[in-house]
């Protein structure tokens, strides 16, 4: 909307307005008030029709001369059909159907589709994606933080993972053409957030339950952050080698807990992955180079070897390493031995694991950072152990690099001696 202000010398009014983000000015040669005013309705409504592609400003011309002349400056104003806005539902298909294509993890793409969704929540699906603002963004942030998830409010972490996928699905629009102006996201607030606990061993959290006076959800973050001492690790491995579950189980488990490996990375492994020759398994990554598959060499344990060999002996057939043929309670229907699904192992894993010590257990994850958190307390240079699990930031270094409580009181102990002077 624009408006009027008297020129400090001459008298004459000037039309002042708003355009592509600049303060514009245009003299309306008359001192009279009632004159400029009839001028200032008549350029609102041009500036209005131009705003909304009812109008169309020819390529070169001077802004403020052609709303001041009716369009006349290049002719009479040309009223156009304008291209309908693109809607957040369409930005987000768009999206979505282009990663689908390979170019991003299945468990990643679930993910930006879940935080999308959200966004849609608060912005509804027919909100023109080009008209957001960050007041908007801060309006979903602010939603989004009210709301709880098993009894704990939702992180600031989350919500910064939530307007990255935002963001990378809005640079993407505008790589593509789709949208003309940067994501409005500088200056946002999110709620403060605390450090993740540290990785605890079965008997620290146990402890702090015995105490009493915690809740489900609290109780549900100490387990978390568990991690398994190498005779846990043998007695878990034990009781999955006991229970009546999928062959593929035990192997696959044994193969987690030796290695570290994720699980999508123990899902897309195949048998000639394996090296008994190098003594090795090459796992292919997904997320250490973006847009690039990478691969990396992990040794293998004398045990694992000859639990690999005899699965192998009783290996179903097809080129995955994990596959299996009879199924037990799957919707999955299939002519001849196939990859084991994400779904499958998961609940597979959560089965044998019910009604033991370890149904706490937050499924396969718990396996890698115990791997690195053992090798750390035995010495392997941090090195080798980023290299064996492919971590890539400090950060994530730092989250799994501790040592045992025990071993911390012995460092001490060599310091200060075990009793006090």
């Amino acid at each position: 909307m624009a408006w009027l202000e008297t020129h400090p010398t001459s008298g004459h009014f000037r039309i002042c307005f708003r355009w592509a983000g600049r303060k514009l000015k245009k003299t309306v040669k008359t001192t009279e008030r009632s004159d400029a005013e009839t001028a200032l309705a008549r350029f609102n409504e041009n500036l209005d029709l131009l705003e909304r592609g009812r109008l169309e400003l020819p390529t070169g011309a001077d802004i403020g001369t052609f709303l001041l002349s009716d369009g006349k400056l290049n002719g009479q104003p040309s009223a156009t059909h304008p291209p309908r806005p693109l809607t957040l539902a369409e930005l987000r298909d768009a999206y979505v159907q282009v990663h689908s294509n390979g170019a991003m993890e299945e468990n990643s793409l679930a993910t930006v589709r879940m935080h999308l969704r959200h966004v849609i929540v608060t912005l509804g699906k027919s909100f023109r994606v080009g008209s957001i603002t960050s007041n908007d963004l801060q309006r979903h942030i602010d939603r989004r933080a009210r709301k709880r998830y098993r009894g704990l409010p939702l992180s600031g972490v989350t919500l910064r993972k939530e307007m990255a996928s935002f963001r990378a699905c809005w640079n993407w629009g505008l790589d593509a053409g789709k949208l003309k102006e940067v994501f409005p996201g500088r200056g946002l607030k999110y709620p403060k957030t605390d450090e993740k606990p540290p990785f605890q061993t079965h008997a620290e959290i146990e402890r702090q339950i015995a105490r009493g006076g915690l809740s489900d959800a609290e109780m549900r973050q100490l387990w978390a952050s568990l991690f398994m001492t190498r005779p846990e690790i043998d007695e878990l491995l034990l009781h999955i080698h006991g229970c009546p579950a999928p062959p593929f189980l035990y192997p696959m488990s044994c193969l987690a807990a030796h290695t570290g490996a994720r699980r999508s990375e123990l899902l897309r492994a195949r048998v000639d992955d394996l090296d008994f020759t190098s003594q090795t398994v090459l796992l292919h990554e997904k997320k250490r180079a973006r847009g690039k598959r990478t691969t990396r060499r992990v040794p293998l344990s004398s045990f694992v070897q000859s639990v690999l060999r005899d699965w192998l002996a009783i290996h179903p057939g097809g080129q995955h390493l994990f596959c299996q043929e009879d199924l037990v309670r799957s919707k999955t229907h299939r002519q001849e031995p196939i990859g084991v699904t994400r779904d499958e192992a998961h609940d597979h894993l959560r089965r044998a694991l019910a009604g033991s010590k370890w149904a706490a257990m937050r499924g396969w994850h718990v396996w890698r950072h115990s791997f690195a958190s053992n090798c750390a307390a035995a010495g392997v240079d941090q090195r080798l152990i980023n290299e064996w699990t492919g971590h890539q930031t400090e950060e994530m270094v730092r989250r799994y690099r501790h040592l045992f409580p025990e071993q911390q009181r012995q460092a001490i102990d060599r310091v200060f001696g075990k009793e006090a002077g």
